[in-house]
């Protein structure tokens, strides 16, 4: 197994945990019904494997960012250049969040899900979430979250970006933002000392950086393991099967418009890199396929740093300020999905919506995209702001994201890869627009082993 390239030994874990996990459920279908032997083996005995990994993934994940960032404006030696780096990042993040958009206003007009949805269904899918207690707290929490973000001011996703405390900051992943700020502060702060001076501080930094991304592929040896346990936790957890398939057209058309986005940076790394597409698909493949697993473009992280620079080729530089930036900001993914489903609750629901409404829709769920880092469970959050902004009535919120639960867990996992995806994208081009794309330098975990065995 441990000759087999990286990717393929996920995917065979991936394989395995989803047909584990349906033994699982066929073992509890044997039984008792109130007796879930399979379902509490895996909860026990398996999903903390993937819990274990993700936690490390999240480990490093600011501490590779502290260090890759500020090792990487030093190196700049001329803010002019960051500058540079930075304004086309924020303008290509851009750019792909309004085209994922409109694919998802597209493709769901193409397509109109929720229409053929009968009264009867709707009941089934809305009372199957009330009976669930855990799920109605979750659907409450979300519209609680929704409006004291819609209530914050016009400058609120800037103040929240400025820490008051470095250290308190660096102790949440949800706060990744404002890790970035101090960094980017701290580091362009280093360009502007005599260089003389900072020689050890660079040094350290440096040394970090090595460390960390050594770590990363250390916690990648688990991965085929880890993606087996969290798959096996998935399919035990997902719920009436006929629910998932009164929302079968749905998922569709989600999927087809996530399809098509990766189609649409397949061309941009073809047009404007001259790169082989199945190349690029070749070296990310284990990041996407973990943020599948995760659900988490943060987790995903380190190792969606460590493909782009070490198997793509791109430097330094660009990747620890465009990958970072892009975890926290860039949800290309998330955005199309807000669209497909804001339209896909319209038509169930039989509210009417407007040319100008879908209009709407672009500007805010491109807005929504850039502020939903600090927000717990962003995807639904952020489309209930959404739905808002189109006079969507409020009484309903609960029926409309009731309809999409019982799906939301499984798009999610597919919408996180393609976030993964056009992070790596926006990487490659912001590296070939200023001479930062190179050869492929691959690092193995065990390249000094034989020094200290």
């Amino acid at each position: 197994m441990k000759n087999l390239a990286l990717h393929w030994q996920i995917m065979i874990g991936m394989v395995l945990g989803v047909l584990f996990g349906l033994g699982m459920t066929q073992w509890d279908s044997a039984a008792t019904p109130d007796i879930h032997e399979g379902t509490k083996f895996i909860i026990d005995w398996i999903a903390p494997i993937g819990t274990i990994f993700v936690n490390l993934l999240k480990l490093i994940a600011i501490p590779l960012i502290i260090a890759s960032l500020i090792k990487g404006i030093a190196d700049l030696g001329d803010i002019s250049k960051f500058s540079q780096i930075g304004g086309r990042t924020i303008g290509i993040y851009l750019m792909t969040t309004v085209f994922a958009v409109s694919i998802g206003l597209g493709i769901v007009n193409i397509v109109k899900p929720g229409t053929e949805i009968t009264q009867a269904t709707l009941t089934k899918l809305v009372e199957a979430n009330r009976n669930d207690e855990k799920a109605a707290t979750n659907i409450a929490t979300k519209i609680e979250n929704a409006g004291k973000t819609k209530d914050a001011g016009p400058l609120s996703f800037i103040v929240d970006m400025v820490p008051d405390n470095i250290f308190s900051a660096a102790s949440s992943n949800g706060k990744m933002l404002q890790v970035i700020f101090f960094v980017l502060f701290f580091g362009i702060s280093i360009l502007l000392v005599d260089k003389e001076k900072t020689v050890a501080l660079r040094g350290f930094f440096d040394g970090l950086n090595d460390v960390v991304l050594k770590m990363v592929d250390l916690i990648m040896l688990m991965a085929p393991y880890a993606v087996f346990a969290l798959l096996a936790k998935v399919i035990v957890s997902s719920g009436d099967p006929d629910v998932l398939v009164a929302l079968l057209k749905y998922a569709l058309t989600v999927l087809a418009g996530l399809l098509l986005m990766i189609c649409f940076y397949l061309t941009l790394i073809f047009y404007f890199t001259g790169r082989s597409p199945v190349g690029f698909l070749k070296a990310m493949a284990p990041a996407q396929l973990l943020a599948f697993s995760t659900s988490s473009s943060a987790a995903t992280l380190p190792v969606t740093m460590e493909r782009v620079e070490e198997h793509i080729g791109v430097e330094k530089e660009v990747t620890s300020f465009v990958c970072p930036v892009g975890a926290t900001v860039n949800m290309d993914g998330t955005s199309l999905y807000q669209a497909v489903a804001a339209v896909f609750i319209c038509y169930a629901l039989k509210f009417d919506i407007s040319f100008a409404d879908q209009l709407t829709i672009i500007a805010t769920a491109t807005l929504a995209s850039i502020g939903s880092a600090a927000v717990p469970g962003a995807g639904m959050v952020m489309l209930v702001i959404v739905l808002e902004s189109i006079g969507f009535p409020p009484d309903k919120f609960e029926i409309g994201l009731a309809l999409i639960f019982a799906v939301d867990r499984p798009l999610d996992m597919c919408r996180t890869v393609v976030n993964v995806t056009g992070d790596a994208t926006v990487a490659m081009l912001v590296g070939k627009s200023v001479g930062k794309l190179g050869d492929p330098k691959v690092q193995n975990w065990d390249d000094n082993y034989d020094a200290v065995k």
